[in-house]
């Protein structure tokens, strides 16, 4: 199983800035000493030595997930910003291709991108879309007309079918979908993908609760053990306690969850839109070292960039 970040923001689209980008050059440029430009092998070794937050960037488009397995199927996971460049990769084939595109909730910074969603528009491509909402496609079809937006989804002439999720998990080519709700204002499902003995979860704008950390059946034939989870942790702790009930978690109550489960790797998500790259690095290193100081030692802790692709 293959996981590969195309939208990592939350809530808003975060482009970068013409001053950030100077900031950056400039910050890059006070590093260089002598030695640094003697020959290309040197300048490559210094550029190489920058860190990620000067010579990067996390990104600024909103989430998008993608999940390749081995059958090969191609799961999407919300329709932000970021399903724009996945639309264009998937088109830059030239091979036909299903999708499979699950929604975990309809706030903008989820379906935004649908409209761009470059493979919608051409007839060999074929577009499953999934949500436990009985009502979703009513409510996709919505953005996509005026005066929201210029064309109907009547437009995309992709091959296209809704799937209302109703309550047993859904299975895709031998592999398993299962869904739980979140706790996010207005609702939100999160999605354990099974294939084989691997197992992710990807769990967008969640509030993480005390209920979250009960071991009741049910928590832990979901959590319990399982490979990867991707988790909303969009606030310091912080800022968690001041927004109580505004749907986000923090990255040490992440590091909690994922010790309190067995998660073998923790992937930081869903970042605050205005926190800037070294913002959102320093929490990354935060989230590292406290995850290193916690009882339950071996948790792997990444952070979602776009173009960061796992191998589970």
């Amino acid at each position: 199983m293959r996981i590969r970040f195309w939208g990592v923001r939350g809530s808003v689209p975060t482009p970068l800035m013409p001053s950030k980008v100077k900031s950056k050059v400039s910050s890059s440029v006070q590093r260089i000493a002598g030695k640094d430009i003697e020959s290309q092998e040197a300048r490559e070794r210094f550029l190489s030595s920058l860190p990620d937050y000067l010579f990067s960037t996390v990104g600024g488009n909103t989430a998008c997930v993608e999940v390749v397995t081995k059958e090969p199927c191609r799961f999407i996971f919300d329709a932000g910003t970021g399903i724009r460049e996945l639309g264009n990769e998937i088109l830059a084939t030239k091979k036909p291709a299903e999708c499979q595109i699950f929604f975990s909730h309809f706030h903008w910074d989820h379906i935004q991108g649908l409209p761009f969603f470059g493979p919608a528009f051409d007839p060999r491509y074929s577009i499953s879309f999934y949500s436990p909402v009985p009502e979703f496609k009513a409510i996709l079809e919505g953005q996509m007309k005026p005066p929201y937006f210029p064309i109907t989804m009547d437009v995309m002439s992709a091959k296209k079918s809704f799937k209302v999720l109703g309550g047993e998990p859904v299975t895709v080519g031998g592999v398993k979908i299962s869904y739980r709700a979140m706790n996010h204002p207005g609702g939100c499902y999160s999605y354990a993908i099974e294939e084989g003995k691997v197992r992710a979860i990807y769990s967008t704008d969640t509030e993480l609760r005390e209920e979250d950390f009960r071991r009741t059946p049910e928590n832990q034939a979901y959590f319990q053990d399982a490979d990867i989870l991707v988790l909303d942790t969009q606030y310091t702790l912080g800022e968690a306690i001041e927004k109580y009930n505004w749907g986000h978690s923090s990255f040490s109550l992440a590091s909690d969850f994922a010790a309190t489960w067995g998660i073998k790797r923790l992937v930081l998500f869903h970042h605050e839109p205005s926190y800037s790259d070294l913002k959102v690095e320093s929490i990354f290193k935060n989230a590292s070292w406290y995850i290193e100081h916690l009882e339950s030692k071996g948790i792997e802790v990444f952070l979602a960039r776009e173009g960061l692709d796992i191998e589970v």
